[in-house]
């Protein structure tokens, strides 16, 4: 009996060494900015299939040792940590693409394993006071950290996100519209960052119209900055200013920005795109702040902008309202002349009428 639970216990201890390997992997996480509900949401799927494949072992070497009943609860037990495991494992699935509350994993672990665990105790005469508390404590620490994630800015949940798994490029998620109904094929890197495919347009339109001047507003993590910037680089010339109102985020930027080899291109800023001043006339204006504000940063910068520039306003789907309504009724005042591309997220471009050559 005694080399029965050694083999388990060792089979088990490689069992959830190779599960939580898996789980890092799958989940690209950075093990140094590993916080603790996050390493227990990494440790709850490898614990239950290490107590399933221990009970699995066991019974086995019961069975092959002597005809009793005890195989059978073993096995019981094994395939309800395995089903519970399963479960847990499942829903990490996706933690490598979206931010979701740390210790959410760790919690339905929890419920699970004391659910699985009652009818056996009940069947095996044996007390399920421990399962019940399971289950209470998952259902506490479920609800406090959804409620506490809940709470954070989106902005924020993603900054948490991006600082324990780094970029992960996948594919755009936003619901089909009727003029890009086919989204997943377009690539993002989170729900906030304009597309991959309106990043690249970006760069691109930069080096076509090599503007001097260019005004970003809602820098967030940088990342639309860069593309900007990139292609100042290439045309040799140019300033891409850009702010943020959240010092958090406009931290996380900066950091980003002075790692990029591109801060001689960019005049990052902590302030409100309605208040920031700028000097001369601006060729760029791309608008991706708060989607509230992108009427009044039109308005605000049309003056600034040079007869001929041109204007790009994002997050102007059908399905996002507030910015595609703006950008109409500004066209619909006769101040500016709109297209709007069928992009997932929604990207209009546009120039001011007044004094623009003909």
């Amino acid at each position: 009996m005694l080399s029965a639970a050694i083999v388990g216990v060792i089979l088990g201890l490689a069992a959830a060494g190779i599960c939580l390997r898996a789980d890092i992997r799958r989940r690209r996480l950075k093990r140094k900015s590993l916080k603790f509900l996050t390493a227990l949401d990494l440790a709850a799927p490898a614990a239950l299939f290490g107590l399933a494949t221990i009970c699995f072992t066991y019974a086995f070497e019961i069975a092959i040792s002597s005809l009793i009943s005890e195989p059978i609860w073993l096995l019981i037990s094994a395939f309800g940590w395995a089903i519970a495991a399963l479960i847990v494992w499942t829903l990490g699935a996706n933690e490598k693409f979206e931010a979701r509350a740390p210790g959410r994993i760790f919690a339905a672990a929890l419920i699970a394993g004391g659910a699985i665990r009652i009818p056996i105790d009940v069947l095996h005469s044996t007390p399920v006071l421990i399962p019940c508390l399971s289950i209470l404590a998952g259902v506490l620490l479920l609800s406090f950290v959804t409620r506490k994630f809940r709470k954070q800015r989106g902005e924020h949940r993603i900054l948490q996100h991006v600082a324990a798994q780094g970029d992960v490029l996948q594919p755009e998620y936003h619901r089909p519209t009727p003029e890009c109904p086919e989204p997943e094929r377009w690539r993002m890197y989170d729900s906030m960052t304009a597309e991959y495919e309106v990043l690249a347009f970006l760069q691109q339109l930069v080096e076509t119209v090599k503007p001097k001047i260019i005004v970003e507003t809602g820098t967030f993590m940088g990342i639309s900055t860069l593309k900007l910037a990139e292609g100042l680089k290439a045309n040799g010339a140019g300033k891409v200013i850009t702010c943020e109102y959240d010092p958090v985020v406009y931290a996380k930027a900066v950091e980003r920005i002075n790692a990029s080899g591109l801060k001689e291109w960019i005049d990052a800023r902590n302030e409100s795109s309605l208040e920031m001043q700028v000097d001369g006339q601006v060729d760029l204006l791309f608008s991706d702040s708060d989607p509230e504000l992108r009427e009044a940063e039109v308005r605000r910068y049309l003056p600034l902008l040079r007869a001929n520039g041109i204007i790009l306003i994002h997050d102007a789907s059908s399905h996002l309202k507030t910015v595609r309504e703006a950008a109409l009724k500004l066209e619909r005042e006769g101040l500016i002349s709109t297209v709007l591309l069928p992009t997932p997220r929604g990207l209009v471009i546009a120039q001011k009428r007044e004094g623009r050559t003909e």
